[in-house]
């Protein structure tokens, strides 16, 4: 942390797909942003006028089920925000305006790699303010049944130690720490996609989820096989892809952590009751400057 500056992009940046639970149409723009302005996301009425805008915030967060949805009192504004978020925080962008056309982020193809790409494509500018932190002084932990989430002291930056376990013979258990940094990110978290079952489709269908989805956007797996004809990308893609939600959520916390997260058969809700939990305790986190 010392000497950085917050960062920008350089460029605006388009990405157009559709949305994995909506399957709508949906164009994201990404746009440079002032010092301080952190990431915001901007929702555009049909005739491309704005029509509402929100901070990408722990407050901001109105559904944790399959995705997490960012919105405020007149409801949610837009869905799947994590893989994008991950992608922002794993590159240290601090500030950015992403304007969206529709009511769901992109899928892409169920990973982080596209949004890498195209911040790589806009380029990054350092800004003159320095770079701001949380950092956890304190122990936070959150347990629900047989799953937990820790935010823990940790003066290396921003870490990230999952562990999964699925009764599937594909997967078991799976675990994976990181500290997470551009280069790492890139290599080890971005590539790593969505994945869901066959067998939970058809109730997906029915509740209304996962009306984009397909073999070019999620990891499916039936009960002794990939799917895809692509295979894995990793043979721990699982527990990967549990980071880059991780880090995707608890870039909400509006700045980047200087801590290390442990998530035990965790998910989108525990990721965001930690943070809430964090940010509920003044004692347990405090705000620093990078030094010059």
């Amino acid at each position: 942390m010392k000497g950085a500056k917050q960062t920008t992009l350089r460029d605006q940046v388009a990405l157009s797909g559709v949305g994995v639970h909506s399957g709508a149409p949906v164009t994201l723009t990404m746009h440079p942003a002032d010092d301080d302005a952190g990431i915001v996301f901007q929702r555009l009425a049909p005739d491309g006028s704005l029509e509402r805008e929100i901070r990408a915030d722990v407050r901001a967060v109105t559904a944790t089920e399959f995705a997490t949805v960012l919105g405020d009192a007149s409801g949610p504004l837009c869905s799947t925000a994590e893989h994008l978020l991950a992608a922002l925080r794993g590159l240290h962008v601090d500030n950015a305006i992403i304007e969206i056309d529709g009511p769901e982020v992109p899928i892409m193809d169920g990973s982080a790699a596209a949004f890498v790409d195209a911040i790589d494509q806009a380029g990054l500018t350092a800004r003159a303010l320095p770079r701001r932190y949380i950092e956890v002084i304190k122990p936070v932990r959150v347990a629900r049944d047989d799953a937990f989430g820790e935010l823990r002291p940790y003066s290396h930056g921003f870490r990230v130690e999952a562990e999964i376990a699925f009764d599937h013979p594909l997967i078991g258990k799976q675990a994976i720490a990181l500290d997470i940094e551009p280069a790492t990110f890139r290599r080890e978290i971005a590539r790593a996609r969505t994945f869901g079952f066959m067998r939970d489709v058809a109730k997906l269908w029915s509740a209304g989820y996962a009306l984009g989805a397909s073999f070019e956007n999620t990891l499916v797996i039936s009960e002794d096989r990939v799917l895809n004809p692509e295979g894995l990308r990793f043979a721990d893609e699982f527990v990967r892809h549990k980071v880059l939600d991780a880090v995707g959520d608890l870039a909400l916390a509006g700045q980047p952590l200087l801590a290390a997260y442990r998530t035990v058969r965790g998910g989108h809700k525990l990721n965001h009751a930690v943070l809430s939990a964090l940010m509920a305790d003044p004692s347990a986190w405090r705000l620093v400057e990078a030094a010059e």
